[in-house]
């Protein structure tokens, strides 16, 4: 976008604010007061809308991203909070019953350990983003949020800094999230997530996770050794089954060993049939509801028990890999809907109707049907697509 367009962007947007979202805002129950002190220096940011307009295209192979994300010195630094943090973290965790490994890991890889909490002023970021901004509605309804914890948890919004999307404080929570799940940890009346005493952050950051399910004493997922003759097939993200049920296909833990009975479990295979296998378990799909990404939840798992003393994963993940861009995932569903396999949807996201899709697709043509997409599949996807004969 032309900068040029900044200053009289920035006088439409305190137009908007004063004639168009006060308004809304007043009919949601913000009051007037709460409304002039946090709106009245809220300005455009254009770097927030460059932000939201340059999310990188491509991503990291899982590789790569476990190497920064789950890190020897992540770690490393992880297990120096829980000591520093030992009487604090234990009380949380009788109290939200989430062990503290998990609760540092999600604080280690969202902020480095509230070293690096985000510099936007967030009552200005959501407020451009709300102006003109991509899902403006939704980010309005953050902004209405981030109202309610000025009016309602005495939050200054002078303090409210973080990311250019909005997400603040040690756990990088959205507004919404704050007033559903966060804790006054330390009793003193006011909800601070951004503070040098992290109370309130990591106790919110339990809650967050205690209320979509944690369950206590038992994993999010490890790292499993396959049978030869296993059934790739059997490895769709929807396919979970009893842990028993794997170990009678032959499934054992990464040492060959016995797998432990932890219920229902699903088989992932984030690098394909040449990476690591994972069992993933109920635990999992808690930390996706922390972050929709499959990456992330796997890279907060493994963090989380190596901050707890456990060792990287067994088998090394392929070097070879490119993951494919968001266009060349859009080449993918179009061409693989056009051979039949419909993929329900041309987003250029892998979700689970693209990846049984690519399954599909990989069983037909004598290929290992374990779902991955990456360049070397989409290669194999357009030589056939040229040559169906």
């Amino acid at each position: 976008m032309d900068q040029d367009q900044w200053p009289s962007d920035a006088a439409v947007f305190r137009a908007w604010v004063d004639e168009e979202f006060v308004p809304r805002a007043l009919e949601r129950r913000i009051r007037p007061a709460v409304l002039h002190r946090a709106m009245a220096e809220a300005t455009f940011l254009p770097e927030v809308i460059e932000r939201q307009a340059d999310q990188s295209e491509f991503s990291l192979p899982i590789r790569e991203y476990l190497d920064i994300t789950a890190s020897d010195e992540r770690a490393r630094i992880g297990r120096q909070m829980l000591r520093r943090h030992r009487d604090l973290l234990n009380r949380i965790e009788m109290t939200f019953s989430v062990e503290p490994e998990v609760i540092a890991a999600i604080w280690g890889l969202e902020t480095g350990y509230g070293v690096v909490p985000g510099r936007f002023p967030v009552i200005s970021a959501l407020a451009t983003l709300a102006f003109r901004g991509r899902r403006a509605a939704l980010f309005e309804d953050q902004l209405i949020a981030a109202l309610r914890m000025v009016q309602t948890h005495k939050v200054k919004p002078e303090t409210m800094f973080g990311s250019w999307a909005g997400a603040m404080g040690h756990g990088q929570f959205m507004p919404t999230s704050v007033l559903g799940f966060g804790v006054d940890f330390d009793g003193d009346g006011r909800l601070d997530l951004w503070g040098e005493d992290p109370s309130d952050a990591l106790a919110s950051i339990a809650n967050y996770l205690k209320k979509h399910g944690w369950k206590t004493g038992q994993p999010w997922g490890l790292e499993v050794r396959l049978p030869a003759a296993f059934d790739y097939g059997l490895s769709a993200p929807d396919a979970a089954r009893p842990t028993r049920d794997w170990a009678a296909m032959g499934v054992t833990d990464a040492t060959g060993g016995a797998l432990p009975d932890y219920g229902a479990g699903t088989i992932l295979l984030p690098a394909g049939h040449r990476g690591a296998a994972l069992l993933v378990l109920r635990n999992f799909l808690v930390l996706t509801a922390y972050n929709r990404a499959q990456s992330y939840a796997i890279a907060i798992g493994h963090l989380s028990d190596r901050i707890a003393g456990g060792k990287p994963f067994r088998k090394a993940w392929p070097e070879d890999q490119t993951p494919l861009s968001r266009t060349d995932v859009v080449t993918a569903q179009v061409l693989l809907t056009q051979a039949g396999f419909d993929t329900h949807g041309v987003d250029g996201f892998v979700g689970h109707n693209t990846e049984r899709a690519v399954r599909a697709f990989q069983a037909v043509h004598a290929m290992v049907p374990d779902g991955h997409l990456d360049s070397a599949f989409l290669d194999q996807l357009r030589e056939i697509a040229a040559d169906p004969g």
